[in-house]
């Protein structure tokens, strides 16, 4: 029943100058609807099924230009997720399931079949890049349907006639197994039983778990849409429930940092769901203020139990749209503030809540690991917050993500600059003496390298190669799941390229673009250990190759280069 929804949403949706984008099929030339029926006429035998590559994203419509192939070698290190994926095409309907069985290795050592995922991959509308950000008519982008959103908890159901079903396997190798070669076997039945062989060869290294990743991630979390989507009402007991999963999914991709809300709407509402404070502001009757922070230290309570605790950035005292809410006793409602950012009439505004907050923040003991960000807010405005923040507390950390300003950068914590800018590198090796964190950031700007639901998936990895090369400390994008209307059947929003606004799906369900950002960052880590090991054991000829190897990352060479080639070419140095 779930394909034949899809395909009517699809009908009823995309517009008439709807093709197949190449982009989202890896280069895949388009084809007529007559060419598509004329491949699957052609195709002998009603099922076919094969290992497929994992950084493709396969049509569901059109025959997968690949040479089947029944046996899969993974190569990993202790504690390192690594996937693949398997394509069922049909053409004829036919009800698949897939099962998998233990791992074993020669020596009786065993990877059990409860650590190895399958997940069907399910459809979603995307559309094109073109002019990145700016406000989208649908019937001015081309629209298609890419394989994207990963269900590792539904089985896979009836495939339709003529149509193709990816299906994502993931294995979580335990940091405790023993280095060799394990094998065992993928079982598909559809209409037959097909039986394909995985192999995975564990190498004697360790990856550390997510928490102890230097990795700083950073996807902005948006706590209302998941209130939303589970139709549960908004700080419910309910709605903490279902943020568990998700938060906790996140933290096992490595997170570090928790988005809190300090004001309502720091972003000026641009996202489909409400963004409320988490802190209460009140004016009494006397003038005076209390702040209620009773939200706020139960949802920082509650993300920190998950996983995520290393930061908190509180946004915003500069948000997009100057508008400050807050309730006022004399006048008996809510009302908002709208001072210039920076004038007298802001500081007596903000003064009084940063010291109570600072207080506050002490007693919690949370207060080290306190930020005030901003996001992308013009020199100036940063100028006069940082003077505020430095003379109510001058130990307050201060976050930016934003265009690179010399002027500021000795004043920022934690300062994440966009793709285009590079941190020269005195000011990064100054940085990390002084363990500020330096990172970088895509958004809808950029075409490449990036997250969209058409980017091609590899393009996540080559994020934590290229993170590596510059030798930052992380990545930020913005946003883990700030979800469009219906995010699991269109991608599409109205403001910035499909998928911008999200990297998993209400469920919680992974997706293609997720699991390969968590595929780049343990590569980053991988790079980080053999750099220390490499160096520790004079081993300068296997460094001296890896650090040639990173050069070649520069985001100007995706224009000639695809990521996946680029990152293949090299994914043997910390494989080996």
């Amino acid at each position: 029943m779930r394909y034949i929804l899809v395909a009517v949403a699809v009908i009823c949706v995309i517009t008439s100058r709807a093709q197949d984008v190449s982009l989202a099929l890896q280069q895949e030339p388009p084809m007529t609807e007559k060419q598509k029926l004329a491949q699957w006429d052609q195709l002998q035998g009603s099922v076919h099924v094969s290992f497929a590559n994992s950084n493709r994203r396969y049509a569901s419509d059109r025959v997968p230009s690949i040479s089947v192939k029944n046996e899969e070698t993974l190569v990993a290190w202790k504690g390192e997720k690594v996937h693949t994926q398997v394509a069922i095409w049909a053409a004829a309907p036919v009800n698949a399931t897939v099962r998998v069985s233990d791992l074993k290795e020669k020596n009786g050592a065993v990877i059990p079949k409860t650590i190895i995922s399958t997940g069907f991959e399910e459809f979603v509308i995307t559309d094109e890049f073109r002019n990145g950000c700016g406000y989208r008519k649908p019937e001015d982008f081309d629209s298609s349907l890419v394989a994207d959103a990963i269900h590792f908890d539904k089985q896979l159901g009836v495939i339709l006639k003529n149509q193709v079903q990816p299906v994502w396997v993931s294995v979580q190798v335990p940091a405790t197994a023993k280095a060799g070669s394990y094998e065992g076997t993928l079982t598909i039945t559809a209409g037959k039983t097909y039986r394909l062989k995985l192999k995975v060869n564990v190498l004697d290294r360790v990856l550390p778990p997510p928490s102890q990743w230097n990795f700083n991630l950073d996807l902005w979390q948006h706590p209302a849409a998941i209130a939303r989507v589970h139709k549960v009402p908004l700080w419910s007991e309910a709605h903490f429930t279902q943020m568990r999963r998700y938060y906790t999914m996140l933290a096992n991709a490595g997170q570090k940092c928790i988005t809190a809300s300090i004001v309502d709407e720091p972003w000026g509402h641009q996202t489909y769901d409400d963004y409320p404070s988490l802190i209460r502001w009140t004016r009494k009757n006397d003038g005076s203020w209390r702040f209620d922070y009773s939200l706020f230290d139960k949802y920082i309570s509650f993300v920190m139990s998950t996983g995520i605790k290393e930061r908190i950035n509180c946004y915003s005292m500069v948000p997009w749209k100057v508008a400050f809410r807050y309730y006022d006793e004399q006048l008996g409602r809510d009302t908002v503030f709208t001072g210039k950012i920076g004038s007298d009439a802001y500081n007596a505004f903000w003064t009084p809540m940063l010291k109570d907050f600072t207080q506050h923040l002490r007693q919690k003991g949370w207060f080290d690991k306190t930020t005030i960000a901003m996001d992308e807010r013009p020199m100036e405005a940063m100028q006069a917050v940082i003077r505020l923040l430095k003379g109510i507390d001058k130990d307050w950390k201060i976050a930016l993500a934003g265009e690179y300003h010399a002027e500021i950068e000795k004043d920022i914590y934690d300062y994440c600059i966009a793709s285009k800018h590079q941190f020269p590198d005195n000011i990064l090796k100054e940085r990390q003496q002084q363990g500020k964190l330096s990172t970088w950031y895509t958004c809808c700007t950029e075409k490449y390298p990036n997250g969209f639901t058409f980017s091609p998936p590899a393009e996540h990895v080559w994020i934590g190669w290229y993170t590596a090369a510059k030798n930052m400390n992380g990545y930020l994008r913005w946003a883990y799941n700030s979800w469009v209307e219906h995010p699991e059947t269109d991608s599409r929003f109205r403001s910035w390229p499909a998928g911008d606004t999200y990297q998993v799906y209400p469920g919680p369900a992974s997706s293609i673009r997720f699991e390969k950002l968590i595929e780049g960052i343990q590569d980053f880590e991988k790079i980080t250990v053999l750099r220390k090991a490499y160096t520790q054991k004079g081993a300068m000829g296997k460094l001296n190759q890896l650090e040639a190897a990173l050069k070649s990352f520069e985001i100007k060479k995706l224009e000639k280069q695809p990521a996946e080639e680029m990152v293949l070419s090299v994914k043997r140095l910390v494989n080996e």
